[in-house]
């Protein structure tokens, strides 16, 4: 499944770059669960996108309701061999095939409070950022997550 869900993803991200969403993969957020992608959209808002490799997947995680408290918009991308019924109706429908991905249905619109959106786009920025320095500097970064993991 890792292979399966990893293609998901990539076509989730594309499918958001392709729309001028700003996707960043696997992000904590401040209840302890981590989004799968979480893009800023054009507008200012947020869209969290919960990547479901398979049935027993979605079935076995009762998580994905607390990512909506984080999220102006709530999809699920999967493929084309998920079984599409076991989603919930109120949540947007990404499906992914091959490379890319198509939207089949839109989230409907859940805003965030102005200060949680606030803070939620400082940890975005937060995260993005020192993920892109590592790329830059993988040394650096590893010397620095060494540091403070000892302090």
């Amino acid at each position: 499944m890792p292979e399966r869900t990893a293609a998901v993803c990539r076509a989730a991200m594309r499918f958001c770059a392709l729309r001028r969403w700003a996707p960043v993969a696997e992000v904590p957020l401040p209840n302890g669960r981590r989004a799968d992608i979480l893009a800023l959209l054009p507008d200012g808002g947020f869209a969290a996108i919960e990547v479901k490799s398979c049935a027993r997947d979605f079935l076995s995680d009762g998580k994905w309701p607390e990512y909506r408290d984080y999220a102006d918009r709530l999809y699920f991308a999967v493929d084309l061999d998920f079984p599409q019924h076991l989603l919930p109706e109120d949540a947007g429908l990404i499906v992914a095939d091959g490379p890319e991905a198509a939207l089949l249905r839109e989230a409907p619109a859940h805003p965030l409070a102005p200060a949680r959106r606030r803070a939620l786009l400082h940890r975005y920025a937060v995260l993005a950022a020192s993920r892109l320095a590592a790329l830059a500097d993988p040394a650096g970064s590893a010397e620095l997550r060494a540091a403070l993991r000892v302090e």
